[in-house]
């Protein structure tokens, strides 16, 4: 791996709830709830050869459908994504988070070249028209950004997420400049977005996380067997595409603001 590739401090170990800290959900429930997701999963792959035909309606209902079969509430608010090119950008905290940013708006997804190899999953990203960035490669780099500025222009929307690494949700990392360019070079709008996760009575909880060496099916069963949880979407105010001069303005203009949790909290729990 190599040395310039953002990483956050979350582990685990340090930064994620356990089931146990919040309200568990009874193991055959959450193996039901794990099996419809499966489920809704595999007619995406079934549906994808359809492209462009399946309305946009349709896809981001199948995609709250995702999260609620895994039994996280969801709440999106804020004014609808504008058409035509644009780049979705928000922060980064759990596997939840791609279905979350589609259900804001259908878009090709910006990912880590190890997506593919998720179970199931990959498939779907693969097929749904997915752009890989390789993050070992600094090289290619540029020709990534040539690749998203190329589908921003012919009319479609592509989701990232500029933190290049998950956080726990009580700390943020901050957005690399790199993908912003591709929107400037484009001429197109960026939309903004912050993803939160809480329990039902308002506390925000580290649960649906997926940080450091989590594995995908310790963050699903972890999902899967907690109550209560609640995903909050906040569609923010479009960036027109003169709202900057450069990229590290705008990178800096879409970045969410911070955390309402106290910021002793994030570093006591990963010291």
């Amino acid at each position: 791996m190599s040395a310039w590739l953002p990483t956050a401090p979350c582990t685990p170990q340090g930064c994620v709830e356990a089931p146990a800290a919040v309200r568990a959900r009874t193991a055959p429930r959450a193996v039901l709830r794990l099996t419809a997701v499966l489920l809704l999963l595999l007619a995406g792959i079934a549906l994808t050869p359809l492209g462009g035909r399946i309305p946009a309606s349709v896809v981001r209902r199948w995609c709250r459908w995702i999260v609620r079969a895994a039994g996280v509430r969801v709440r999106i608010t804020g004014a609808a994504a504008p058409t035509g090119g644009l780049l979705l950008v928000a922060n980064h905290i759990s596997w939840l988070d791609i279905p979350l940013l589609a259900a804001v708006r259908p878009a090709r997804m910006l990912a880590k070249t190890e997506v593919r190899r998720w179970p199931v999953a990959g498939a779907v990203a693969a097929r749904g028209g997915t752009l890989f960035i390789d993050r070992d490669r600094l090289r290619a780099l540029p020709d990534t950004v040539a690749r998203i500025a190329g589908a921003l222009r012919e009319g479609a929307a592509v989701a990232a997420f500029p933190e290049g690494s998950t956080w726990c949700g009580r700390a943020q990392g901050t957005f690399r400049r790199a993908v912003f360019q591709a929107a400037l070079d484009a001429g197109v709008p960026v939309q903004p977005v912050r993803i939160g996760y809480r329990i039902s009575g308002g506390r925000a909880t580290t649960a649906p996380a997926y940080v450091g060496d989590d594995t995908l099916l310790a963050s699903l069963w972890r999902v899967a067997t907690a109550r209560g949880l609640i995903a909050e979407v906040e569609v923010r105010d479009p960036l027109p595409p003169d709202a900057a001069p450069d990229r590290r303005t705008l990178a800096r203009a879409a970045q969410p603001p911070a955390t309402t949790a106290p910021a002793w909290t994030h570093t006591v729990l990963v010291a």
